[in-house]
């Protein structure tokens, strides 16, 4: 029996690598716009002038810029030459294919090839991209793409840098804008810590698998452990919220299209580790491979692979970065400790001698 569920727990996480690995197209590249962590903060101070309607903000920890435009006129956001980039409006979004912008600004790396047809100074080529009146876009501006450093930072790398003030100019109608921001090195907190915190807390819970599992500190550890678990996995979901959040998503709707299209693993992990901890509380008996299984891919699909907050100073969500690093220690705790805990009891069990009939 134990041999057989564990067969099926193997099958069970296979069959999800391969799936995330055969779906992984979208989220590799949502992945790739918003960084799992940074340690460059990037703010928007204003829009001078003001317009009614018009507003811009930081998303995707700061890989992108969102332009919102609800006024009666258009606005362009001019590209590094000066040139029309992005124009929002009352009739959609649209990007001028002459410009060099719109083909550098795909990726955060900016090492897009440019076509032939990308002439700054050709007259605009307008092609309409969206409908809605918001735009976002990797504005180099706005960045620090260079793999080292900037010099000061290099100097004194405890301490927190301003590495430049910006500017992205605008233009409505005749009239010019620009929108100003700052963009600063934070100093990253010290990853191991965070490492070894998390370690002694999921070795702690995995211990408790040891317990004899139908003494009573056994029984009491199983409802504990399953306690822990929904805690988890209410981490996880609220964590993977945050990151569409962060990436920009406005609304029930919205937030759930970016879950659906980009962070579908990590939402259900969570799912799945409370449905396992309420299995455990209410002592079933599957209870101990449920535990198992669900801590196993919560650990997986959603700690791991967001742990980079542990080395980061900057993390994808709207909150502090600490309250990032804690959800995600809560999420390794509970899934890898659980994970521990579930195989020592089904172990134990299988060892254990089977009643005979007399």
């Amino acid at each position: 029996m134990i041999r057989h569920l564990v067969t099926r727990a193997g099958l069970v996480l296979v069959g999800a690598l391969t799936a995330t690995v055969a779906f992984g197209g979208p989220a590799a590249a949502h992945g790739a716009d918003a960084p799992d962590g940074t340690d460059y903060r990037t703010e928007v101070s204003a829009v001078t002038p003001a317009r009614p309607g018009l507003s811009v903000r930081v998303v995707e920890a700061g890989a992108r810029l969102e332009l919102t435009n609800t006024g009666d006129h258009a606005v362009e956001v001019l590209g590094y030459s000066g040139e029309p980039y992005l124009r929002v409006g009352p009739d959609g979004v649209y990007e001028n294919v002459r410009s060099p912008a719109t083909y550098l600004n795909r990726t955060i790396a900016g090492d897009t090839r440019l076509p032939a047809e990308a002439n700054p100074a050709a007259a605009p080529d307008w092609r309409r991209v969206d409908d809605s009146t918001t735009v976002r876009w990797h504005d180099q501006r706005a960045l620090w793409r260079e793999s080292a450093p900037p010099p000061q930072v290099r100097a004194a790398p405890d301490r927190e840098h301003r590495v430049r003030d910006w500017t992205v100019p605008l233009r409505a109608g005749t009239e010019a804008a620009e929108i100003r921001g700052t963009l600063d090195w934070v100093p990253p907190p010290d990853a191991y810590v965070w490492w070894v915190v998390t370690t002694v807390g999921l070795l702690a819970v995995g211990a408790l698998g040891l317990l004899p599992a139908r003494s009573g500190p056994g029984v009491r550890a199983l409802a504990g452990l399953g306690g822990l678990l929904v805690l988890g996995g209410v981490a996880a979901v609220v964590f993977t919220v945050g990151r569409e959040l962060d990436a920009g998503a406005r609304g029930v709707g919205g937030v759930l299209t970016g879950l659906l299209g980009g962070q579908v693993w990590a939402l259900l992990t969570g799912l799945g580790a409370i449905a396992a901890g309420v299995l455990a509380l209410a002592r079933r008996p599957a209870a101990d491979f449920a535990l198992a299984l669900a801590g196993a891919c919560l650990a997986l699909f959603a700690g791991v692979a967001n742990a980079a907050v542990f080395a980061r100073a900057i993390a994808p969500v709207p909150w502090p970065a600490t309250t990032a690093r804690l959800l995600i220690a809560l999420i390794l705790v509970a899934g890898a400790g659980a994970t521990a805990a579930g195989a020592l009891r089904l172990h134990a069990t299988s060892r254990s001698p089977t009643p005979t009939n007399p």
